[in-house]
């Protein structure tokens, strides 16, 4: 259980669920845009929505999206054309990490009934860095969407 190994089962069922999410509730088509990679460096002009999951699994599920791609994908999502990373878009953002939350709570663990999700938040800026504590298990999945790539990125603590 060190790296990505321990990760190798879940990957494949959070990258469904992002995939269905994004298909049946963005309404937007992506697809996996590469390997899992493990770090991502500092986000430039991005917004990153987090959720937190406490309980049997601690960590945290992160979304990171470029500044574009997160207008295109909250445009989508709400039906409503949006130029500026705005309330909506924060919720928008808040929302797709939550619903990805949820379904990674069921992955996790037996209907997800041992774990409990946070409110979810957002961050965004010209330029800041997400960087894990110690002691983490991640991975960051890079998804391609048509004006661009975004990741989800999970912590689990070991």
């Amino acid at each position: 259980m060190n790296g990505t190994n321990s990760f190798s089962e879940i990957n494949d069922k959070i990258i469904e669920a992002t995939i269905e999410i994004f298909t049946g509730m963005v309404m937007m088509e992506i697809s996996v845009g590469g390997e899992p990679l493990l770090t991502l460096g500092p986000l430039k002009n991005s917004i990153t929505g987090m959720i937190g999951l406490a309980g049997i699994h601690k960590g945290v599920l992160a979304v990171h999206f470029p500044k574009q791609v997160a207008l295109d994908v909250t445009s989508s999502f709400l039906g409503m054309e949006v130029s500026e990373i705005d309330a909506d878009v924060q919720d928008a953002i808040g929302e797709i990490a939550n619903i990805l939350g949820g379904n990674l709570k069921t992955i996790l663990s037996d209907r997800g009934k041992d774990i409990q999700l946070s409110l979810p938040s957002t961050i965004y800026g010209d330029q800041y860095a997400f960087t894990s504590q110690a002691d983490v298990d991640q991975v960051i999945l890079p998804f391609q969407a048509p004006s661009g790539m975004f990741y989800v990125e999970v912590e689990l603590e070991r």
